[in-house]
C-alpha cells in the first residue's frame, strides 16, 4: 500500500460522517449559510468517532483489523445514508457550486473586505500546508504521545485487535501476559485512529499515522465557520473567527507535534458547543443528537473529557428552564466550588485523594497575558465580556455564557486544586488544559462582541425613532 491508499483511507471517516449528517439534517437546506461547511467539519468528528467505535466492536467480536473489515461496512452505510438523502443531491451540487463562487468573492463585501477575505484564505491555506509537511515529516516526539498513546497503537496494529494494558503491578502479577505503558487507563479512541492510518498505509509509520490531527484542525476551522454562518454571522466575520481559532500558537504546536489528546479534545468540545448553539437556535432534534454524540466522544478521548462534556449541562438547563435556569446553573457551580473548599481542608479526602488549595496565579497570569502561547486570547475574552456585560445574560448569549462559566470553573479548579487533576486523570500541564477550552473561548468572545456591536448599532436607530 502507498500514501495514496492512506489518503483514501483517511477519507472514509470523513465521508461516513458527512453522509450521516446529510441524512440526519434532511430538513435543512445545504444552500443555507454555512450548512455545507458545517456538514464537512462536524461530519469528520462524527465519522472519526464512529470509526473507532466500529473498530472496538470488531475487536470484541474477535475479527482482526483490516482495511476491508473496517472500511467496507462504513462505506456501505455511507451509501445508504446518501441514498436516503438522494433528494438533496441536486442541492448538494448547487451548494458546492455556490460555495466555490462564495469562496472567491462572497456577496456583499466591499473592495477592502474582498482583499481581507482573500488574504485570510491564503493565510489559512499556507498554514495548513506547512502543518501538513510537519505532520508528514515530524517523527513521533518522545513525550506523552510516545509513552502513553502510541504504545497502544503499535501493539494493537501489530496484533490486529485491542488487547488490555495494565499498570506495572498488574503486569508483574500477570507474569508478563499483558501489556503496560505509562497510562494504561486512557481510552482507546485516539490510538485506534492511529491504527487505522497505519492499516491504510500498510506499515507502521510513527509520522504518517498522525494525519488525523491535521484533519481535526481542518475540520475545526470548517465547523467554526459553518456554525457561525448558520448563526447569522457575516462571511468575513466567520472567517476571521475560524482564522483566530486555527492561529492559536499552542494549537498549531499540537498539530505539528501530533499524538497528544489535548487538541482533539479541544476540537470535539468546541464542535459540541457549536452544535449546542445550533440546537438552541433551531430546537432541531437531529441537532440535539449531534450534540449528544460529540459530548460522548469527548468522554472517550481522554479522562477529562467527561468533565468538559458535563459543562454543557448549565447551557441545557438555562434553555429548558428559562425562568429558573440561571439560578439552578449558578447553584450547581456554587455547590461544586463549596465542595472543593470543604475538600481542601486537611481532614477531608475523596476517593483517597486530598485536595490541596495550591494555586499558582502568578505563573498563570504570566502564561495567559505575557507569553506568546495564546496571543491576545485572554485579553480579547475579557474585553469582549466587559463590552457585552449587559448582554451576557440575554436570551441570545446566556446559554453560551453558562457553558463558558462552567468551563472556566473547571479550568481554574485544575489550577487551584492540583490534586483534582489526579482525580480526573489529567496529568497535562495547565497550558495544555487551557488548550482544551481555548477554541470555545474564541467563539464566545466573537459572539459577545457581535452582540455588543449589534446593540450599539440599534441604540442610535431606536433613539432617532423615539425622537421622531
Amino acid at each position: 500500500m502507498t500514501s495514496f491508499t492512506l489518503f483514501l483511507g483517511l477519507i472514509v471517516p470523513w465521508l461516513f460522517g458527512a453522509t450521516l449528517l446529510l441524512g440526519l439534517h434532511r430538513k435543512r437546506s445545504l444552500g443555507a449559510p454555512g450548512e455545507l461547511a458545517w456538514v464537512l467539519g462536524a461530519g469528520y468528528f462524527v465519522g472519526a468517532f464512529a470509526l473507532t467505535l466500529w473498530m472496538r466492536a470488531l475487536s470484541l467480536a474477535g475479527i482482526q483489523f483490516s482495511v476491508l473489515a473496517v472500511a467496507a461496512p462504513l462505506l456501505a452505510l455511507a451509501a445508504i445514508f446518501g441514498y436516503f438523502s438522494r433528494r438533496d443531491v441536486g442541492a448538494l451540487f448547487a451548494a458546492m457550486r455556490d460555495a466555490s463562487r462564495a469562496l472567491l468573492a462572497p456577496a456583499g463585501l466591499t473592495r477592502a473586505g474582498r482583499w481581507a477575505w482573500w488574504a485570510l484564505l491564503a493565510w489559512l491555506a499556507l498554514r495548513f500546508v506547512v502543518l501538513a509537511f510537519e505532520v508528514a515529516w515530524q517523527p513521533l516526539f518522545p513525550w506523552n504521545a510516545w509513552t502513553q498513546w502510541a504504545t497502544k497503537a503499535r501493539v494493537w496494529y501489530e496484533l490486529g485487535r485491542i488487547v488490555p494494558f495494565g499498570d506495572k503491578q498488574a503486569w508483574l502479577d500477570a507474569d508478563g501476559a499483558m501489556y503496560f505503558d505509562a497510562a494504561p487507563h486512557l481510552p482507546p479512541t485516539l490510538p485506534l485512529l492511529q491504527v487505522w492510518a497505519s492499516l491504510t498505509l500498510g506499515r507502521w509509520d510513527d509520522a504518517l499515522m498522525n494525519w488525523p490531527w491535521w484533519q481535526i484542525a481542518v475540520a475545526l476551522a470548517l465547523s467554526v465557520y459553518g456554525a457561525l454562518r448558520s448563526l447569522t454571522m457575516t462571511p468575513l466575520a466567520a472567517l476571521v473567527v475560524a482564522f483566530l481559532v486555527t492561529s492559536l500558537p499552542l494549537a498549531n504546536v499540537h498539530v505539528a507535534f501530533a499524538g497528544y489528546a489535548d487538541l482533539p479534545l479541544a476540537a470535539y468540545y468546541a464542535c459540541a458547543v457549536l452544535s449546542f448553539l445550533r440546537w438552541a437556535a433551531t430546537r432541531d432534534r437531529t441537532e440535539a443528537v449531534t450534540v449528544v454524540v460529540l459530548a460522548l466522544a469527548c468522554s472517550q478521548l481522554a479522562p477529562p473529557g467527561a468533565g468538559w462534556a458535563a459543562t454543557l449541562l448549565p447551557g441545557v438547563i438555562v434553555i429548558l428552564l428559562p425562568r429558573h435556569g440561571i439560578k439552578i446553573a449558578a447553584a450547581m457551580i456554587g455547590a461544586v466550588t463549596f465542595g472543593l473548599l470543604v475538600l481542601a481542608q486537611p481532614s477531608s479526602a475523596l476517593f483517597g485523594h486530598r485536595f490541596r488549595y495550591d494555586p499558582t496565579w502568578a505563573a498563570l497570569g504570566e502564561g495567559y497575558f505575557l507569553l506568546g502561547s495564546w496571543n491576545l486570547l485572554w485579553l480579547g475574552v475579557i474585553a469582549a465580556a466587559l463590552l457585552a456585560w449587559r448582554d451576557l445574560l440575554s436570551p441570545q448569549l446566556l446559554p453560551l455564557t453558562a457553558i463558558v462559566c462552567a468551563g472556566a470553573a473547571l479550568l481554574f479548579t485544575l489550577v487551584a486544586f492540583p490534586d483534582a487533576r489526579v482525580l480526573l486523570a489529567a496529568d497535562a500541564s495547565v497550558g495544555r488544559a487551557t488548550l482544551q477550552l481555548a477554541p470555545t473561548l474564541v467563539v464566545f468572545a466573537a459572539l459577545a462582541f457581535r452582540t455588543f456591536a449589534e446593540r450599539c448599532a440599534d441604540e442610535p436607530a431606536t433613539g432617532r425613532a423615539e425622537r421622531a
